[in-house]
């Protein structure tokens, strides 16, 4: 682990410490070049612009341009580390944006005393950009500056550690039900966890059949139920009328446990009470909610997933977050709606059923990769997901009516 700490501290220093640069895109040799690029040629996309303002996207970067904003206060499984802390978090998020959609990004760590200073800092600089990926903010904040901002943006805006979270977990979620021979209108499903991600998470399960009714959501005081007086408006919508009050309680019989929590908080005796074949995302990072090895020495019937790479069945954001923002750009739509999301998850849940290129097995370190108990969802590795999301995000926007442009012909054909 040391020798893991001091690489990952090289990683980020050497040659160039931090993860992103800016690059040019066009000619800048001749005073010529510099004459067009500045003074006086730039005059003229200026007066372009000024008369029109859409023509913004055809002479600047802005609309293949993500700004990557937080205020540090909910960094990975840190805890409110501070903007400056969570600055290699959103260099990081810039570096997969490129990597894998050929976005540009900009990290942006904003200090702020309220609630309002940091939506009004945002949705002030907000059309320098095409769209703006929030992240690591913590809850129940995160909620209300994302409803606000989406409000005030006329580009998209869409907090990664919700929906980002969730489509991923939906996707997987949907397969491994087919798997287990099971309708996800009919499974019992505990949540531990009640902070952004879990609350995205069963929402939007809940938007692809799951019933509310069947969800039982649990914070640090246990069920959450509807005789608690200490619940947040977003809690609220998940308080069942039941005498179950415990872990124990709630996970006899239940088909699913999705953990959004911390480490080792799902016993081997837990795992024993669920219904035959069940299902476990342990998505704790780094340490999941219980090891997958310890799950399945009681359970040979099991799915489990984790957020960790060196696990079967990695959930994780990458798998679909560029992507979205992908589609979302290129037919300039307004915002990142339901529409989208729900065809962001079945493009990414059947392309885990379609056979695997050998390119793809080697970069994930796999010697096969068969859809079934331990492949659930696509590898990040996949170079299949940017054309296969961004084509149904970008169909779903324009269907749904949020897009200013028309599909391109050939959309990633």
């Amino acid at each position: 682990m040391t020798d893991f700490r001091q690489q990952a501290l090289d990683y980020h220093q050497f040659p160039t410490p931090g993860k992103i640069s800016v690059e040019l895109t066009t000619a800048a040799e001749t005073s010529r070049d510099l004459a067009l690029a500045y003074s006086p040629g730039v005059a003229e996309p200026v007066r372009a612009i000024a008369a029109n303002p859409d023509d913004v996207y055809k002479y600047t970067g802005k609309g293949n341009t993500v700004a990557v904003i937080t205020n540090g206060t909910a960094i990975l499984g840190l805890g409110n580390l501070g903007g400056m802390a969570a600055k290699p978090v959103m260099e990081g998020k810039a570096l997969l944006f490129k990597r894998f959609a050929g976005i540009n990004s900009f990290d942006i760590e904003v200090k702020h005393k309220t609630v309002e200073d940091f939506i009004n800092t945002v949705a002030n600089i907000a059309d320098s950009f095409g769209g703006i990926n929030l992240e690591d903010i913590k809850a129940p904040e995160c909620f209300a500056i994302e409803k606000a901002l989406i409000e005030r943006c006329k580009i998209p805006v869409f907090h990664d550690d919700q929906h980002g979270t969730a489509i991923v977990t939906a996707a997987a979620m949907i397969n491994a039900l087919e798997i287990q021979g099971k309708s996800i209108k009919d499974a019992n499903i505990i949540c531990l966890g009640a902070g952004a991600a879990a609350i995205a998470c069963m929402e939007l399960l809940i938007k692809c059949g799951a019933q509310r009714e069947k969800i039982y959501m649990l914070d640090t005081k246990g069920v959450i139920h509807t005789r608690r007086d200490d619940l947040n408006e977003y809690k609220r919508m998940f308080a069942n009328n039941t005498d179950k009050r415990t872990l124990e309680d709630v996970i006899d019989g239940a088909d699913v446990f999705v953990g959004v929590s911390g480490p080792n908080l799902l016993s081997v005796e837990h795992v024993k009470l669920m219904a035959p074949n069940p299902i476990i995302f342990a998505c704790s990072n780094p340490d999941p909610e219980i090891k997958p090895s310890l799950a399945l020495a009681v359970r040979d019937d099991l799915i489990i997933a984790t957020g960790r790479s060196d696990y079967p069945n990695q959930v994780n954001n990458v798998l679909c977050f560029p992507f979205i923002f992908r589609g979302a750009l290129d037919v300039r739509a307004r915002t990142i709606n339901d529409e989208m999301k729900i065809a962001a998850v079945h493009a990414i849940r059947e392309l885990a059923k379609e056979p695997v290129s050998q390119e793809v097995l080697d970069a994930s370190g796999e010697k096969s990769l068969i859809f079934g108990k331990e492949y659930i969802i696509p590898k990040p590795m996949d170079p299949r997901l940017c054309g296969r999301v961004a084509l149904a995000v970008a169909k779903a926007a324009v269907e749904s009516g949020v897009a200013a442009l028309e599909l391109p012909e050939n959309y990633m054909a």
